[in-house]
């Protein structure tokens, strides 16, 4: 089989990729981030009545127009205690931010453009009609679509979301990840390894992105490479109904990697496997129907590059979330050599020119075993099939392991 080249394999993974349509209903509190189901309507009209912008005094325009009026204070509008009764000619009443503006009044003075006088105030400041006064229903109107369909819940939404008196939203299911390892010589973190045997590290990792990318994570933990256990885990994962099963390990077709076959021996259809990238080639993609199969290679550096570029796309496609910002270009700190046939992710630091722009320097080992040095990049610098040797000083594009980290 010829060697898939990316874009091709990400495009033929999320041409099936369908949105999740069920819903589910939450408290505004556990929301955050979240995708509205439905238009989200006021449930109220904000603010709901005339209310003041400013601390001053609410008057009639007519009664001030020029500086110098004389008005006498009848009382105090504040904060949840309106003033009850009403501003005649000649009255004024003072007033707080957020006050309501008392009926007959129309206008708000400053209070440092009044002079206090006995029993009432002297205007020093013009009077405009509907001075320092917020309308009822300025922000919105009760029935109003304030947040619509497909709305992500963030901080200023949800703020809105509360002011329109609505303590749940009904907002889109996550997408459930099923996540299983296999492998004989796999052993869980505490564990003392015996002979032979290595500390499962891969789950973890990509359980955290999944859940940030905007899924929930069924574990299914690690079984050894036996059919029959495989068969039963990936039978816990479809009857559970989960959008995605991701393998970790044994993908691939040599003598111990069952993964791939016991799959299709269960119905899995097989859409691809073997993709032109390094490192991470093994990849393969299937499908129970609806439900996403990705199996990602066994060395940790291969599944999480695997998992940025594949499983994050396809969780934000299914999750109806925008996809992550994570290519930009920038300025290599050293030559690049020359490229083969397939498309590298090259693990790199940044630092700061003395100009104070980017660089980009790659690692000097590139073993796709080795965690530290992941642990340690800022970025992969990509490099395209085929790409000539790229001089230092040159641009070069780049995938960022954590976006914000140039904001």
């Amino acid at each position: 089989m010829n060697l898939l080249p990316v874009a091709e394999a990400l495009s033929r993974l999320l041409s099936n990729a369908k949105p999740v349509a069920a819903s589910e209903t939450l408290p505004i509190a556990e929301a955050e981030g979240r995708v509205l189901a439905v238009d989200l309507t006021a449930a109220l009209t904000q603010p709901p009545f005339n209310s003041s912008a400013m601390d001053g005094y609410a008057l009639r325009r007519e009664d001030a127009p020029e500086p110098g009026a004389v008005l006498k204070v009848i009382g105090t509008s504040s904060a949840g205690h309106g003033f009850e009764g009403s501003v005649g000619e000649g009255e004024a009443v003072r007033i707080f931010t957020g006050a309501p503006v008392p009926s007959g009044a129309d206008s708000v003075l400053l209070q440092e453009d009044a002079e206090k006088i006995e029993g009432g105030i002297r205007t020093n400041f013009p009077v405009r009609q509907n001075q320092h006064v917020r309308p009822r229903g300025q922000d919105f109107t009760e029935g109003e679509v304030v947040l619509p369909t497909g709305t992500v819940l963030d901080f200023s939404r949800l703020t809105v979301a509360a002011g329109m008196n609505r303590p749940e939203v009904e907002v889109l299911r996550r997408p459930v990840i099923a996540i299983l390892a296999t492998g004989d010589e796999l052993l869980p973190p505490g564990s003392t390894p015996g002979p032979s045997q290595i500390i499962a590290t891969n789950t973890f990792g990509v359980a955290a992105l999944a859940r940030r990318a905007g899924a929930d994570v069924l574990d299914l933990g690690i079984v050894p490479d036996d059919k029959v256990e495989i068969t039963v885990a990936i039978d816990k994962a479809r009857d559970a109904g989960v959008d995605v099963i991701v393998t970790l390990g044994g993908a691939s077709v040599g003598d111990h990697d069952l993964v791939q076959a016991t799959l299709v021996e269960a119905g899995m259809q097989l859409d691809f496997w073997r993709i032109a990238m390094r490192p991470g080639k093994p990849l393969m993609v299937g499908r129970f129907g609806e439900t996403h199969v990705l199996g990602l290679p066994g060395n940790p550096v291969s599944t999480l590059v695997c998992s940025l570029l594949f499983l994050e796309p396809l969780i934000r496609k299914l999750a109806s979330l925008p996809p992550v910002q994570r290519d930009m270009t920038i300025e290599a700190a050293a030559t690049l050599r020359a490229n083969d046939h397939r498309q590298d992710y090259v693990r790199a630091k940044l630092s700061k020119s003395s100009a104070g722009g980017w660089l980009v320097e790659p690692f000097d080992k590139q073993d796709s075993s080795m965690m530290k040095t992941f642990a340690h990049s800022d970025c992969l610098i990509i490099r395209p099939p085929h790409a000539p040797e790229l001089p230092a000083g040159a641009t070069c594009p780049v995938m960022l392991l954590r976006p914000d980290l140039l904001a």
